[in-house]
């Protein structure tokens, strides 16, 4: 990287409990910006694991996949997600559909899948009237900071996903696999390490065991990388879980985590995880044309409430298959 690359941005502005903001002076094209100057964004991103960029305006959909394009390369075609995204572009999506007024916790999307994104994208076209930040949080701060029987736990056993797909909550079969052929399915699941029981409705129920700690691919480090506290039931709010419960029951709910070994997870085990996570966490509301790069192995995001429209477009670059990504003797190597 050259001094002369670096010199060209302003300063990132850093300040406690808010994600690194560059502002910059609206340019002319924000395309060809973003690729004049991708190498210097991208080590700022490197640098702090991620960058909220603040004045590039952007208004369009179309613009905003140029923009990303720009920035990332090829773009990632989601699969396995827990719940539905609208398409507005070639693998470009909305934000998670998901109710306003509950929050999405922290996480690291996709994290329990074999090849994960790098890199997330995103952006905000229009903000909403209050809440609704895309928070961050550092996940090795996050590691360090977990009791250390909590975090070796996991690191031994891993974290163990289950899935009960159903047409009502979450993710279809075809939004989660990009088909409904049950033999095509089988198959994906078989490339992919995930264990498949068929019920007699025809509805499909998963598990996929993954590991809790992984080595950042560029720096080594460890850092704190699941959904375990994001899909546990113990999350939801409470009138939901009764709800799911009642109409699914324990082992049908659409979404639920445990313990590598399929022990489950204690409700004050997922306070904790979540308790480590705010105390980590840097939110800055959004403001209509707003860009947000998040290295997503380094760093966990979330979603806020909010009240009024929140439109954010999200992509997804730069795959990775995690050498550590299934718990092993290999995986508690300091």
């Amino acid at each position: 990287m050259s001094s002369s690359s670096l010199a060209s941005l302003p300063e990132v502005a850093l300040q406690p409990g808010k994600p690194p903001i560059l502002r910059i002076e609206a340019p002319g094209d924000a395309v060809s910006w973003a690729a004049g100057n991708r190498e210097a964004l991208r080590a700022r991103v490197a640098e702090h694991g991620a960058l909220l960029v603040r004045g590039l305006g952007l208004k369009e959909t179309e613009r905003v996949g140029a923009v990303f394009t720009a920035l990332a390369g090829e773009l990632m075609t989601e699969r396995e997600a827990f719940a539905p995204r609208q398409t507005h572009g070639p693998r470009l999506y909305s934000s998670a559909t998901w109710p306003a007024n509950q929050p999405m916790c922290m996480h690291h999307e996709l994290s329990y899948t074999l090849q994960c994104p790098g890199l997330m994208l995103f952006a905000c076209l229009t903000a909403p009237d209050q809440g609704g930040a895309t928070a961050v949080a550092d996940a090795e701060e996050v590691l360090r900071a977990l009791p250390a029987e909590i975090s070796e736990r996991f690191e031994r056993a891993g974290w163990l996903l289950t899935r009960s797909y159903n047409d009502e909550i979450g993710a279809s079969l075809t939004e989660s696999f990009g088909t409904d052929d049950r033999a095509a399915i089988e198959r994906y699941c078989r490339e992919n390490a995930i264990d498949t029981d068929w019920l007699p409705d025809g509805s499909l129920r998963t598990r996929q065991r993954r590991a809790a700690v992984v080595r950042h691919p560029v720096t080594g480090r460890r850092c704190w990388f699941n959904q375990i506290a994001f899909l546990n039931e113990w999350t939801l709010a409470p009138e939901v879980r009764e709800y799911l419960v009642d109409e699914y029951g324990e082992d049908g709910l659409p979404f639920n985590t445990r313990f590598g070994d399929g022990s489950p997870i204690a409700e004050d085990i997922v306070e904790l995880l979540n308790t480590t996570y705010e105390q980590h966490t840097r939110r800055e509301p959004w403001q209509a044309g707003d860009v947000m790069l998040v290295d997503n192995i380094r760093t966990a995001h979330s979603r806020e409430a909010y009240s009024g429209d929140r439109q954010v477009l999200v992509a997804m670059a730069e795959p990775r298959r995690l050498a550590d990504c299934c718990p092993s003797p290999e995986v508690t190597r300091r």
